[in-house]
């Protein structure tokens, strides 16, 4: 029961992989079969956004009224229905209106299962699971682009809608599994709330450190390509295959990583990812041409690799099993606004003062995360003692 529950949540894990890539994969044959200009993707991606911040605050009271197993299932279904939703959109309001629960399935099952996992496995897995979260990132732009080939953008949107109903309808079917970890005694007590979890102390930290991390990877995969052509003079086409390196290295670096986390710990994966990552910003810097930039985009992207889920899984130990699922809940949100926010903000700091400020920009994020993650950790640590 143990290994089939845990194989059911690597299914969901690949499940809320699969739509992230699919609207940037698709939009450039979208905005043209909807006659809007192709900067509206910014709209459909804020309202997206929006929806997985609102279902991310109150993902934690939700859980505990329904339990994770039922929010889980419900979720897929909801992503799968707002899926099936752009399927069917030949209008760009339409793709706003199924926006809409696109982002709440996708906040809600985000925040509890990263709960549920932090709470009752060890820390290899949440590293394996956010590998597999990468499996499911990668598989969709090869289902776009062979929608794209053989009929249109709408088919792409189909098949991954009829694949997130087939995972739902398995979940749906294997509930009974869920009880193994009996999470009822801690599901059914009263939430701390939005309010009472910021007033714990390091909370605010935490909170701050998780934006800072999520800022700058969202960054990192936004504009590593308008850098490597813009600054590097690299072309375009190399450019973005330099570029999906950075995934490639999140998503190796989080197998990796799950092998030696239960040895080192959150803490020190924490310690170690950020220093991987600026050492990728320096030797991303350094004037030796396309190596350099090749290079120094897998390190980042290894260095990346523990950070997120090192972050999520110290969360029960530090702040108590009782106030995880709100906090995670509001750390979601904290990594929606700083993916949302940050990187137009380095495109309109990029088009004033240059796009070579990209390292830098990276490097004070990376700064401000390990600055507070580690503030986070003592602060913790003193109130244990």
């Amino acid at each position: 029961m143990y290994i089939a529950l845990l194989a059911l949540i690597y299914i969901a894990f690949i499940s809320l992989g699969l739509p992230d890539p699919l609207l940037g994969a698709g939009w450039p044959e979208m905005h043209l079969s909807m006659d809007v200009p192709v900067s509206y993707m910014g709209i459909v991606s804020m309202v997206i956004s929006g929806g997985t911040i609102v279902s991310s605050l109150f993902s934690d009271r939700l859980t505990r009224k329904l339990g994770t197993r039922y929010v889980t299932v419900i979720s897929v279904f909801l992503t799968a229905a707002a899926l099936l939703g752009f399927y069917v959109s030949d209008k760009f309001w339409m793709l706003i209106v199924f926006s809409v629960p696109y982002g709440l399935g996708a906040g809600a099952i985000d925040a509890a299962l990263n709960n549920y996992v932090a709470l009752y496995y060890t820390s290899r897995h949440i590293n394996w699971l956010h590998c597999f979260w990468g499996v499911g990132t990668v598989i969709s732009p090869f289902v776009m682009s062979y929608a794209l080939t053989n009929s249109s953008w709408n088919d792409g949107y189909l098949i991954v809608g009829c694949i997130q109903i087939g995972i739902g309808v398995l979940l749906l079917a294997t509930l009974p599994i869920w009880k193994v970890n009996r999470p009822d005694s801690l599901e059914n007590k009263k939430s701390v709330g939005l309010i009472g979890a910021l007033k714990i102390k390091g909370v605010p930290c935490l909170l701050l450190g998780f934006f800072a991390y999520c800022a700058a990877e969202a960054t990192a995969m936004s504009w590593a390509s308008t850098y490597l052509v813009e600054v590097r003079h690299i072309t375009a086409e190399n450019a973005a295959l330099f570029a999906s390196l950075f995934y490639i290295g999140i998503t190796v670096g989080r197998f990796v990583s799950g092998v030696v986390s239960n040895k080192l710990g959150d803490r020190k994966m924490i310690i170690i990812g950020t220093c991987v990552i600026l050492c990728g910003v320096i030797v991303l810097l350094l004037p030796i041409g396309e190596i350099s930039a090749l290079a120094g985009l897998v390190t980042m992207g290894l260095g990346c690799a523990p950070v997120y889920p090192s972050i999520i899984h110290s969360t029960p130990k530090n702040f108590g099993a009782e106030n995880s699922g709100a906090i995670i809940g509001i750390q979601m949100a904290s990594a929606y606004i700083g993916s949302t926010f940050m990187p137009p903000i380095y495109g309109v700091l990029g088009s004033k003062l240059g796009f070579g400020i990209f390292p830098i920009y990276l490097t004070i994020f990376a700064l401000l995360m390990i600055t507070m993650t580690e503030l986070t950790f003592r602060l913790t640590s003193k109130k244990e003692q």
